[in-house]
């Protein structure tokens, strides 16, 4: 079984960052700068772990892809407060705090675009992940997004899509799929778990690590199965503060309550079944690449439809056994899909990083190409379970996506 401790995976971007001012292309200087936020721009300074010689913003420019439906999309950004809870990981903290950022479909692309992440949260990334890295902080955290601030909701109700990142990562590392799920009609939740992150900026300016967790000589009691069960508790409370008769988000009035999906990568997958084991609201998940922490336990998921989408390197069947433990178990619409050509990180906006560093080999997918067969295969899922409109795709392999395999262990 393949074990995905992605605290131990981010040191890669040590190699990736530094590489980055070789990589501009033609087509990337063309490409405009996205707004910055004040709270980027009001500090201009390069990260503490550039070098001698660090490269100026404008000689990077990192792009996510343009998404693909038809609505523009909004994004606020929530700070919640759960005062039933003290902070797992830190307890002197108090009560568990959480950043989330929504996105919605908005009646226009009014308002300025949103920022990837604060200038604090790229440092906290460079400094901790990438020391000696030449890229300026200032550069990560202005990589082009098509979300806007402030913009007014679409009229409607869609249905809410809860997002949890990997161990170590950062929410920002699956804008690109919130972004996507946004333009085609759904709400969506992406949390940042507390001191489960590379980096989490919080209003009263503190920048949260993973150090609690990533830096202990050995996992906490339970190992990761703790974390993925402390993350239910996260999730759960965040579908309460968004469904409740007074939300916590003004613009909750455009939440189809009774349509709630969840999908995560790597530990954020195995979150998504775990949490709809506890949590019946949820109605269908998906698990991006991740194991789980153990096999989903029996009847845990009754009938409601799961999607595993993973590696084809690390998730055909007999590579990961939790993935093999659990497809007899889930008991409702399920689907196994690997892609050809993908790593862990291809499922996340850090396969544009490791792209531009020149780390791909020939038989890799661009990232691209991995992050819109993500993109088309979880929007498929979310709409025929959420949405109820039925979707080819999901029924088996097509000619226009070779590198995806429908597997059928038995």
């Amino acid at each position: 079984m393949k074990q995905h401790h992605i605290c131990a995976r981010l040191p890669l971007l040590a190699l990736v960052l530094p590489l980055l001012v070789s990589c501009a292309t033609t087509s990337a200087a063309n490409t405009p700068s996205p707004t910055t936020s004040a709270a980027s721009t009001s500090s201009p300074t390069t990260s503490a772990a550039s070098t001698s010689s660090p490269m100026t913003t404008s000689a990077v420019k990192l792009e996510l892809p343009r998404p693909t439906g038809p609505y523009p999309v909004g994004r606020d950004i929530l700070h919640l407060v759960d005062k039933s809870r003290t902070d797992p990981w830190v307890p002197k903290d108090g009560p568990r705090q959480l950043m989330v950022s929504m996105y919605y479909p908005a009646r226009s692309a009014t308002g300025a675009t949103a920022p990837y992440m604060t200038v604090e949260e790229a440092r906290s990334l460079l400094e901790r992940k990438a020391p000696g890295a030449t890229v300026p902080a200032e550069a990560v955290a202005a990589t082009r997004t098509y979300a806007h601030t402030g913009a007014d909701p679409k009229k409607g109700r869609y249905p809410l899509v809860m997002l949890s990142p990997g161990l170590g990562l950062p929410r920002a590392s699956l804008t690109f799929l919130a972004e996507d799920l946004g333009s085609r009609g759904y709400v969506v939740a992406l949390v940042d778990h507390a001191y489960e992150s590379s980096g989490t900026a919080f209003p009263d300016g503190r920048v949260l690590t993973c150090a609690p967790l990533c830096d202990q000589p050995r996992p906490p009691e339970g190992g990761q199965a703790t974390i993925t069960k402390s993350r239910t508790k996260d999730i759960s409370f965040v579908i309460d503060q968004l469904t409740d008769r007074h939300p916590a988000w003004k613009k909750a009035r455009v939440i189809a309550t009774k349509q709630i999906g969840m999908a995560g990568h790597s530990l954020g997958g195995d979150a998504g079944a775990a949490t709809m084991g506890v949590d019946k609201r949820v109605q269908a998940g998906a698990n991006l690449d991740g194991t789980f922490h153990p096999a989903i336990p029996v009847g845990s998921l009754g009938k409601r439809p799961f999607l595993l989408l993973g590696s084809q390197a690390d998730h055909v069947p007999g590579k990961d056994d939790t993935w093999d433990g659990s497809w007899p178990i889930i008991s409702g619409w399920k689907r196994w899909l690997t892609v050809a050509g993908t790593n862990h990180t291809s499922f996340t906006d850090l396969s544009i990083l490791e792209k531009a560093a020149g780390m791909s080999t020939p038989d890799d997918l661009s990232p691209q190409r991995s992050l819109q067969i993500t993109r088309a295969y979880v929007g498929a899922f979310f709409d025929e379970h959420l949405k109820h409109k039925k979707q080819p795709l999901l029924d088996g392999p097509t000619p226009a996506n070779p590198e995806v395999a429908f597997q059928s262990p038995s």
